[in-house]
This record gives C-alpha cells, sequence and structure tokens, in this order.
C-alpha cells in the first residue's frame, strides 16, 4: 500500500507537505501526472512541486535523479520501503489544480499525489493533518472509521479521480436509493441559499438517476460547491467540484447556468466516468488520451445537463428552450446560436475537434474561433437533432434517452465503447440506418440541418413567420473590449466585413470616417450607417496611426428557438414528450443542513 500524509503547516503560504511511503525493491522510479482527466490538457504539474527528498527505513538519505520533466529514480538499495517528502505550491484557483489558503484547501489528485510507475494496481491511503481552525475534510474515497480525515482509494486510479477538500463548509446531506449524497459549499457568506441549492440538487439527482435506472453506481456522492467567484466543473467517479459566485442564486439566469453545470457534471457519473470512449481508459498520465469521441462524452453530457433540471421541474419550456426574457446562459437557443456565428464550424468537424482537444480547445486565442468548434457546443446540437430524429423514425416510442441506457448496459465496463459501436446503437434503436447522419454530423463541416426537428416539435427561429423586417444595423465585423478607456479589436471573425482589410487584432479604434468614437457610443455610431456603405477606420497600432477601408456587413442573425404560431396539437405533444412536461409526483426534499463554517446548526 501506498502511504500519503498531507500537512498544512502554513496555510497562508499556499503550500501543502506531503510525506509518502512507498514499497521498494531496487530503484524506483516516481512520477507526477502531467494532466487530469476530463481536462484535456498536458499541464505539466511537476512545475510546482519542490524539495524532494528520499529517506531509507533507518532514516537515511537516498539518491533521487530526476529523469525526466515529471520523473525521479530512487536509489532504493536494499531498502523494503522508502520515505518521500515533498512541496506542492497551490494556489491555483480552477476545479483542476490545488488551491490552499488560511479558510480551506482543494486539492485534486494528479497535481499532488507522486504515484509509482507501473504500481497503479497498489491501495493508496491518504492522512491529512488539518490546521485547528479546519472544522473537516470531505472526499468521495472510502472514510477509514477511525480517523475521519483519512481515506482509502482501491488503487492509483481511484486516488488521482477522487479530489479532496478540507476547510468549515456549509453541509447538506440527502439519501437517494440509501445512498448518502453530500454537498459541500465553501464560502456561502451569509449570502448563497444553501438550503434552497441542497433541495434543488436533490430534484437533480432523482431524475438523473430515474432517468439511468437499474442500481447506484456508487455507494456515497459527494458535492464540491466551491463559492471562489471562479468557474468551471470537472466530474469525478463518485464526486464532482464545480466553482461559482456566491451571489448566483440571487439572480435567475445566473442560478439556472449553476444548476444546469451540476446537472451536467453529475450526468458524467454515467456517461464518461462509466460508459466511455474505449481510448479514455486505462489512462496513460504522463501523455495526451485521444479520441474522437468527445461529442459523446461532453457534447451528449451537455445536452443533458440542461434537460435534465427541465425534466426535474427547476426551469420553464421557455427558459431551457431559450426564449424566456431571462433564459439560462447555456439555454439550446445559445448553443445554437454559439455554434452558427463560430466560423470555425465550416473548418473543424467536431470529430477532429475531440481529437485536436489537447492542443485547440484548452489554449485559445483570438483566432480559435475562426479555425475550430467546441465539442461541447456543437455536440450538444448534434444530440439534440439525433434525439429528434430518432423520436420522429419511431413517433416518439424511442429516443437519444433509449440510446444512452442501451448503450450504458452494453459498454459501461472495463472496455468502453468504439465509434461504430455506438452509432450502431443509434441505428438500432431508430430501426434506420443513420450512417449518412453520423458522416455529416460527426465527420464533416457541413452544416447542420435544422429542419427536421424544428418540424418534429412545432419550433422555429424567432421572426420565421414575421413578415416584417426588424431595423437593420450595421457590422463593422470585428469583437472589442474596453482597455483603460481604449477601443481595442479582440477578434476578427472569418467571413466578415473586417476580414482582409487589414485591420489586426489589439488595433485602437479611433475613429470612422473622421469622427472620433468612443468606445461607450461605438455602436451607437455604427447605427448611423447601413450595411453596404463604406468607411474608413482610423485606428493606432503601437502608437502608429493607419487608416483602413471596411464595407459594413449586416449582424449575424441571433438564433433564438420558440413555438410556431403554425404548430399542430401533434407537434405541441412531441415537444411535451421531448421535455417531460407530464410531471410525476415529486417526493418531499429530504436534505439536512447540518453545520456551517461557523459551527452553527439548524
Amino acid at each position: 500500500m501506498n502511504l500519503y500524509v498531507v500537512r498544512f503547516p502554513q496555510p497562508r503560504s499556499h503550500y501543502a507537505e506531503i510525506e509518502a511511503v512507498f514499497p521498494a525493491q531496487g530503484d524506483v522510479e516516481l512520477f507526477l501526472p502531467v494532466w487530469t482527466p476530463g481536462s484535456y490538457m498536458v499541464r505539466e504539474y511537476s512545475r510546482h512541486l519542490e524539495a524532494l527528498a528520499a529517506r531509507g527505513e533507518a532514516g537515511s538519505e537516498l539518491r533521487v535523479e530526476k529523469t525526466r520533466k515529471n520523473r525521479w529514480r530512487v536509489r532504493a538499495g536494499e531498502a523494503q520501503r522508502i520515505t518521500i517528502s515533498y512541496r506542492v505550491y497551490c494556489r491555483e484557483m480552477s476545479v483542476r489544480t490545488n488551491w490552499v489558503e488560511e479558510s480551506f484547501a482543494l486539492l485534486n489528485g494528479a497535481p499532488t499525489f507522486l504515484g509509482i510507475a507501473g504500481g497503479g494496481h497498489l491501495p493508496c491511503e491518504v492522512r491529512l493533518e488539518l490546521p485547528r481552525e479546519w472544522m473537516a475534510s470531505f472526499c468521495g474515497l472510502e472514510q477509514s472509521a477511525n480517523d475521519p480525515n483519512c481515506y482509502v482509494a482501491s488503487d492509483y486510479d481511484a486516488l488521482i479521480d477522487s479530489p479532496i477538500y478540507a476547510g468549515s463548509p456549509g453541509v447538506y446531506e440527502f439519501s437517494v436509493d440509501g445512498a448518502p449524497h453530500i454537498l459541500i459549499n465553501e464560502g456561502e457568506a451569509g449570502v448563497w441559499d444553501g438550503p434552497r441549492s441542497a433541495a434543488d440538487l436533490e430534484k437533480i439527482v432523482r431524475r438523473t438517476i430515474e432517468f439511468w435506472g437499474g442500481e447506484l453506481p456508487y455507494k456515497k456522492y459527494v458535492f464540491l460547491n466551491l463559492l471562489t467567484e471562479a468557474g468551471g466543473g470537472l466530474e469525478h467517479r463518485n464526486s464532482f467540484c464545480v466553482m461559482a459566485s456566491r451571489w448566483a442564486t440571487k439572480t435567475r439566469a445566473v442560478y439556472l447556468h449553476w444548476l444546469n453545470l451540476v446537472s451536467h457534471e453529475y450526468f458524467h457519473t454515467w456517461n464518461v466516468k462509466r460508459l466511455r470512449p474505449v481510448e479514455l481508459g486505462p489512462f496513460d498520465y504522463e501523455a495526451e488520451n485521444t479520441t474522437r469521441g468527445l461529442w459523446v462524452a461532453e457534447g451528449i453530457t451537455e445536452y443533458y445537463g440542461g434537460l435534465m433540471v427541465r425534466r426535474a421541474g427547476l426551469s420553464s419550456d421557455a427558459e431551457y428552450l431559450g426564449t424566456a426574457k431571462e433564459p439560462a446562459r447555456d439555454s439550446l437557443s445559445d448553443l445554437i446560436h454559439t455554434l452558427q456565428t463560430t466560423p470555425g464550424r465550416l473548418a473543424h468537424s467536431v470529430a477532429e475537434a475531440s481529437f485536436d482537444a489537447w492542443i485547440k480547445l484548452y489554449r485559445p486565442d483570438e483566432n480559435s474561433k475562426n479555425t475550430s468548434i467546441s465539442y461541447y457546443v456543437k455536440g450538444a446540437v448534434i444530440a439534440w437533432l439525433l434525439d429528434a430524429r430518432i423520436r420522429r423514425e419511431t413517433s416518439d416510442a424511442k429516443s437519444l434517452d433509449d440510446v444512452m441506457r442501451l448503450a450504458f448496459e452494453r459498454f459501461s465496463g472495463e472496455r468502453g465503447f468504439t465509434e461504430e459501436e455506438f452509432e450502431r446503437i443509434a441505428s438500432d434503436i431508430a430501426g434506420c440506418d443513420l450512417r449518412d447522419f453520423f458522416a455529416r454530423a460527426i465527420r464533416s463541416t457541413e452544416e447542420l440541418d435544422y429542419s427536421e426537428a424544428l418540424d418534429w416539435f412545432g419550433l422555429q427561429f424567432r421572426g420565421a413567420d414575421d413578415d416584417s423586417k426588424p431595423e437593420r444595423k450595421s457590422w463593422l465585423g470585428v469583437d472589442t473590449r474596453v482597455d483603460n478607456g481604449r477601443l481595442v479589436i479582440t477578434r476578427i471573425p472569418r467571413g466578415g466585413p473586417a476580414e482582409g482589410s487589414g485591420l489586426m487584432v489589439d488595433d485602437e479604434i479611433i475613429a470612422l470616417d473622421d469622427f472620433r468614437v468612443r468606445p461607450e457610443k461605438f455602436e451607437k455610431h455604427l447605427e448611423n450607417h447601413s450595411p453596404g456603405e463604406r468607411v474608413s477606420v482610423l485606428v493606432a497600432r503601437r502608437d502608429r496611426l493607419a487608416t483602413y477601408e471596411v464595407t459594413l456587413g449586416e449582424p449575424w442573425r441571433k438564433c433564438r428557438l420558440e413555438l410556431s404560431r403554425q404548430a399542430t396539437a401533434n407537434q405541441k405533444k412531441h415537444l411535451e414528450e421531448w421535455l417531460g412536461e407530464r410531471n410525476r409526483a415529486e417526493p418531499p426534499p429530504s436534505c439536512e443542513y447540518k453545520e456551517t463554517a461557523s459551527g452553527e446548526c439548524t
């Protein structure tokens, strides 16, 4: 067994100190992962590791040689066990990295725990020594019966896949099918509505479990919700970690975004952590693990994240579709609009985007949207189109829900599924050959066809049956930001009016047609011109002035779904079937507020 003792002697310094005991036989090769499963980019965690030293059983110092960027060879000699000590700098606020401060700590496995090369099968034990000010620790791993801050992992994979939180959070617990579910809210500060978030999370959990059916794939689940004014989420085998603003429960749209986020990460408990593309396991923690199936792993999960919130009765049809005055930021309309206003959709297939995740998605620049596409966004839109296609082919007798359940039944074991196997299941459920659908939607850069899905559900894009033309506003073809009172170009979309004009990213826009343009009045100034007009744009580039001519265009159309005024009763019924309008009896929330950061109980 590998033993790790983690200490925080000076949390304000942002360091965790680790002492690890490993079995030895001759030389021992140690390594630190370079990436975190679920976040597909090499992150070079070893840059934060320092002061590594090794001792033998009698306390004698052993020789350590660094052999790679993330590997160390320990000359153990005759020792049967070796003790390794090292420090990890923990000050990167994200769900995939480490953070230590005086009030709490978040430790992820990959940037924290050294492993033995070839020794991933060994069980692991982690013992935490907490500062007196911290109330408790929480982790998805099995807890020791004798020490609540001691956790046991069956192997190194389980250790890497189990983030650890320590501090004094708000704690909420509810039980579903006999399994405890524990919500940890760090940073409520009297602002975040803890009981409401726990009750709503329980509804999502129950609806998702009902979706998948069968026995729960875990004995305990831990939700780490860090209210640190950061963002993001990351799934794990029986836990997840998300970051949000403590003010999110104050605003409906922002709170819906949080609900969709936690729904997405919880759906991963089945889709990705157990049902996965064949390439995503066993993991090579020292290199890229490429797959073309992330549109299934992440795109389909993104689709169901919002849909489970809707089916749990926590959002309305209008909020989910994106037709409400204040829809969720990740409504279906938003996903479609993001896709259709990303020029990279015509240059990069979603299969290629999946394969290139390691070098593109997590390393965006000003040209990324011109050359690539998000497999989250396009994958979710494809999932909707596939769902509609199956429902249409089977007259609502089957859906993508059935595809996911059958895929889970067949491929949630050790091996995972291939592209061909997943697509074959979809064809089997639909009762027709869907190879052409997948060839166009997944492996080509052809525009997606929305007509079938819109027709089946009686939907349209807003304004489709409105004869009146909206006021025409002109577009320069650039994205901008205000930087210390300067209007600066941040992106020039491919296919827009400014492409090829000579304008560049980082140019400061000073004037249009010899008239000074102030940043706050830029859009208003453009309204004085019509699409097709040619304007001169005065810019400052590295302190030199230059003028360029641009022919104004029309802004890209907003993609907003709405129910067609001509929708038939049958179409409305299909919409109801899909969104889960038929209300089922909801069990009363069983969550119990156990304790707060101050130790008070209610």
